[in-house]
């Protein structure tokens, strides 16, 4: 049987007197993908940021690869990596020059010129190497984002709505990558709009209304 690699124990968030994330708790085994849908405010984005360390839950622990995200930060966030829905770049590095920099802040450099041209190549931004983000159109600014995130290692891949500005094409390669990297183990989470994404991916799917994941 597969082992967790995301926990999550009882998790809620309040903005305010708001509950934005009612109380859950589900877990994500090695190798497994969770596909989350719902509609605008049903809590996604805040569920995705509480489990990528960046809002802290009003309750709750998420336990990643059997580290407390927030008691033991550093190592938990080794092993996870995280797609914003809107993703923040530094504009005075260039394409080529984000990609190098988080695989070295990952101590990620065997290999890693190869695996970067075949990531650049295979999201079409080969061309775009030396450009800067703010002459990036919203779909290759996303492509690199993904790039970002899977150019460094992970044992839980968390993507908030990672289709929402590519075309078909850059869809089927995300959908073929992220195949690929259940296969080899890792446990992913996606939120999405997408309803067929779940069926191209061949993962559970969840469903969030109002700040409540149905997990039935």
């Amino acid at each position: 049987m597969s082992s967790p690699a995301l926990e999550v124990n009882n998790i809620s968030y309040m903005y305010g007197s708001y509950q934005a994330l009612q109380e859950t708790s589900f877990t994500v085994n090695k190798g497994e993908i969770v596909v989350v849908t719902g509609s605008n405010g049903a809590g996604k984005t805040t569920l995705m940021l509480c489990l990528g360390g960046l809002l802290l839950p009003t309750n709750g622990k998420v336990i990643v690869d059997g580290y407390d995200l927030y008691q033991r930060e550093r190592s938990a966030k080794r092993r996870l990596s995280f797609l914003s829905d809107f993703p923040h770049f530094y504009q005075e590095l260039t394409v080529w020059e984000h990609i190098c920099f988080i695989a070295l802040a990952h101590s990620v450099e065997l290999g890693f010129e190869k695996r970067a041209n075949i990531l650049l190549n295979e999201f079409d931004l080969t061309e775009a190497r030396n450009m800067y983000p703010h002459a990036l159109s919203r779909g290759m600014r996303l492509k690199l984002s993904i790039i970002l995130c899977l150019i460094r290692p992970f044992s839980v891949l968390l993507m908030d709505e990672p289709t929402s500005a590519l075309d078909p094409v850059g869809t089927a390669i995300l959908c073929e990558k992220l195949s690929s990297l259940s296969d080899d183990g890792a446990a992913i989470i996606i939120t999405t709009h997408d309803l067929s994404l779940a069926s191209k991916l061949g993962g559970r799917t969840v469903k969030m209304q109002r700040g409540q994941i149905d997990l039935s």
